[in-house]
């Protein structure tokens, strides 16, 4: 399935990916357990639609200043650095959760998360810069990204039995308390290729095989000038949203929709995010592969996307579907559409621009994205407050990709390069 070339290339920047993996498994643990938590949090704590809108609001506010802060920090300090900084933040304000007992008090544990996790993806995918010629960038993308859908996996699995056994406050402070294994293997094990004594010539040199980058950083009044990065902004502020309403209102569409509690809403999501798995590694497989066969850059990654738009729009029809399976293939196909477009988006800045504006792009972007999650987050809230369903929510979360691909395409309809004069 990769894109690999032979054993005597050597494999050890595969080892890197499953490192940004696993960081990015604990990463979304920490992340959707307070949506599997939600209907617990909001009997025991009596929160409206629109508190827990709230809520999720001040995560994703500092996800914003976190994410464009983080993309120029690991541009300037390395993502071997950058990256530990902020696993040591979230992992922290995970276990603080055990602490809350007001809103503010969650809204304050919540904003830490988010700035200690907006620092995963800039760091992760300058690692991916790093290690990865541009022709495996999507693959390797593809396989860290799906350590989110591993998360969201794992936490329906391991969380309500904790939750069960030693309570909400426990189940935050053991899941954190056990991440911590992965911060002491980064630190030991991550070096820029250069410097990694592990890494062999050879597959250093099909590392460093595509043409040099400028040596020269590019400033920010340039990247804030350029089409391309308007591009990259316009896709994540507009298709974030949809992931982060599968991440935090999943669990209560199922106990609303279909009836379901703590103990059996999960094994629908452990399906929902299995599949969502096998999307973020074949929309990665997938362009790489129409590269290989010798389609550009361009092609290959926008009609890579273009199918992924067209398989969300299926989600229109969950909220009227009766079936609990129907309407979890539904949604199943969504969110595996949604790796695989953000496999591909994630790529996009690596491949319009040089490896010192990469993290910044991505910060850009990301912080584009936490925007947009913000302001769906609140109408979500007034959405369910008001009306009670969720068949507004999914009208929009299957339309917006489609219109994302329009945008990238006017804006960077060739995906060169963007750092030229």
């Amino acid at each position: 399935m990769a894109a690999m070339p032979g054993p005597k290339v050597g494999r050890h920047r595969w080892v890197i990916v499953a490192l940004l993996f696993a960081a990015t498994a604990i990463n979304y643990v920490d992340r959707q357990m307070i949506g599997l938590l939600k209907p617990t949090l909001q009997a025991e704590f009596g929160w409206t639609e629109t508190v827990y809108a709230d809520i999720v609001f001040w995560f994703q506010l500092a996800y914003a200043v976190g994410y464009v802060a983080f993309g120029n920090v690991v541009d300037r300090i390395g993502a071997r650095l950058g990256y530990a900084i902020a696993f040591i933040i979230w992992t922290g304000a995970h276990m603080l959760h055990a602490a809350a007992a007001s809103v503010a008090g969650f809204a304050g544990v919540r904003f830490l998360l988010g700035i200690g996790e907006s620092g995963n993806f800039p760091a992760g995918l300058k690692a991916v810069t790093e290690w990865f010629p541009k022709r495996e960038r999507a693959l390797a993308t593809g396989i860290f990204n799906a350590g989110a859908n591993v998360g969201a996996i794992i936490t329906p699995l391991v969380v309500p039995a904790l939750t069960l056994a030693y309570g909400w406050r426990g189940a935050f402070v053991i899941t954190g308390a056990v991440s911590l294994i992965w911060l002491v293997a980064w630190l030991a094990l991550y070096r820029r290729p250069r410097e990694s004594r592990r890494l062999s010539a050879a597959e250093l040199a099909y590392i460093e095989s595509d043409p040099a980058d400028p040596a020269a950083r590019v400033p920010w009044s340039r990247l804030l000038g350029r089409r391309e990065t308007w591009a990259f902004a316009a896709g994540k502020f507009l298709t974030d949203p949809i992931w982060w309403m599968f991440l935090f209102w999943l669990p209560d569409f199922l106990v609303k929709r279909h009836g379901l509690d703590l103990k059996t809403f999960g094994p629908p999501l452990v399906v929902i995010y299995v599949v969502s798995d096998l999307g973020s590694i074949v929309g990665g497989w997938i362009s790489s592969r129409l590269i290989q066969r010798g389609w550009t850059i361009n092609a290959a990654r926008k009609v890579t996307m273009l199918g992924c738009a067209l398989a969300v729009t299926p989600i229109f029809f969950a909220q009227w579907v009766d079936n609990l399976w129907v309407a979890v293939a539904i949604i199943s196909l969504a969110t595996a559409a949604h790796q695989a477009w953000s496999a591909n988006l994630y790529t996009l800045p690596s491949d319009m621009f040089p490896r010192k504006a990469v993290g910044s792009v991505i910060g850009i972007g990301g912080t584009a994205g936490a925007i947009g999650g913000m302001i769906f987050s609140l109408y979500i809230g007034q959405v369910l407050e008001r009306i009670g369903t969720y068949s507004l929510i999914f009208i929009v979360a299957g339309s917006v990709y489609l219109i994302a691909l329009g945008i990238i395409q006017l804006l960077a309809p060739k995906l060169d390069d963007a750092a030229r004069d």
